[in-house]
């Protein structure tokens, strides 16, 4: 098994603090974490976990990736998901060039249907045959939009791009995503769809809560509100709403502004009020089962690992929850698990959401980041945690 240093975050952002001049005190007076940590992770004896990287990062004014490398290459390339990425780049290219004449016409029902089930697959977590497909329907998405200018194939094609952020975002392209979110945008306004244009917002939003940018994020979410503010209130528009409370949620937790959190916890719930389970707009999975998730995360992101686990308890997953989401809230929990010494059981739960959605665990930077932690602090790894340890490449 390799060692945790193998991973090179800690030396990378050692080599970056060293470029910005700084020594480990002077950068550890930038950060919301202790000298002792930063000495720990610089020298590989504790792993650098999410929101340790995002606040170096921020520090030293760099992007996150230049800490973490492009994570997991050599298990893509064994997923045979590696391969699969380029299509999806050369792809999400055409935006521009207009009709494709050597595509032949499909009926309209049957594009936005393919771009319905490509937004299934991801929140089944099949990554793989998501990726495999999404070149494809990008390209007839495309063409019949810009031979029609219909505004159902607009929206199905902005939708098509957005599919395309999610896989680039659980892969580790990031650089993909931001383009990906620009198609979005540029789909999304062709289909004059507000909606469309507010969950691009609270997606990038997203970005910026991984890069430990959170005002930009927190502004952006605001930007959301006023575009799905200005539309008419439907229960769309209502889901959307709430969506940008959870988004704002978790990024107020990441900046630690208890406040901010509740705020936007109340009004997502006042939400999901209103709309139920809404799970089938925009495939955001909102409602009552989502706002409690996001307040657990939050409790995660403000490392209040016990009020995590206690949320836990209370929540109990409605069997149509989409896979995607289950898998999250188990890594959640084994997170908190860990970090409260609960080491069995962080790695029972990370076994269950390996079980219930294996190519999202094995590249979620979270379910990394407790396997990592596990192997640290077990003395005797226990040939299960070895597996898993091996599984994500450790």
């Amino acid at each position: 098994m390799r060692r945790l240093d193998d991973d090179h975050t800690g030396t990378r952002i050692k080599e970056q603090r060293k470029l910005a001049r700084l020594t480990q005190r002077q950068l550890a007076d930038r950060l919301p974490y202790s000298y002792s940590l930063l000495n720990q992770v610089e020298c590989a004896a504790k792993p650098a976990n999410l929101d340790f990287v995002a606040a170096v990062a921020r520090a030293l004014r760099v992007d996150v990736t230049v800490l973490t490398g492009q994570p997991y290459v050599t298990e893509l390339q064994q997923d045979c998901l590696a391969g699969l990425v380029r299509p999806i780049r050369e792809a999400l290219d055409l935006y521009d060039l207009g009709a494709d004449d050597a595509i032949e016409e499909k009926p309209a029902a049957q594009l936005v249907a393919s771009a319905e089930y490509l937004c299934a697959q991801v929140r089944a977590t099949h990554l793989r045959n998501a990726a495999r497909l999404l070149p494809v329907t990008i390209a007839d998405l495309t063409t019949a939009a810009w031979r029609t200018q219909s505004t159902e194939l607009w929206q199905a094609l902005a939708s098509t791009y957005r599919t395309a952020h999610d896989v680039s975002v659980k892969l580790g392209y990031y650089d993909l995503s931001s383009v990906a979110l620009d198609r979005m945008d540029w789909a999304a306004h062709r289909a004059s769809d507000p909606c469309l244009s507010a969950i691009r917002q609270y997606m990038r939003a997203l970005v910026y809560f991984r890069e430990g940018e959170y005002t930009i994020g927190q502004r952006l979410v605001a930007a959301g509100h006023c575009i799905v503010g200005a539309a008419e209130q439907t229960r769309e528009a209502v889901a959307v709403t709430g969506q940008l409370h959870l988004g704002a949620s978790v990024i107020g937790a990441r900046a630690e502004d208890q406040a901010a959190v509740d705020t936007h916890i109340a009004e997502a719930k006042r939400c999901a009020a209103q709309t139920g389970d809404a799970s089938e707009i925009h495939w955001l999975s909102f409602g009552p089962t989502n706002v409690a998730l996001h307040r657990m995360s939050a409790a995660v992101e403000m490392r209040q690992y016990d009020e995590a686990l206690d949320q836990a308890r209370q929540i109990s997953l409605p069997p149509a929850l989409a896979t995607s989401r289950r898998a999250h809230f188990l890594i959640d929990k084994a997170r908190s698990e860990m970090e409260t010494g609960r080491t069995e059981a962080a790695l029972g739960s990370i076994v269950e959401a390996r079980h219930a959605a294996p190519e999202q665990t094995r590249y979620h930077p979270g379910a990394r980041e407790t396997i990592k932690g596990l192997v640290h602090t077990s003395r005797r790894t226990p040939d299960s945690l070895g597996h898993m340890a091996a599984w994500i490449g450790l």
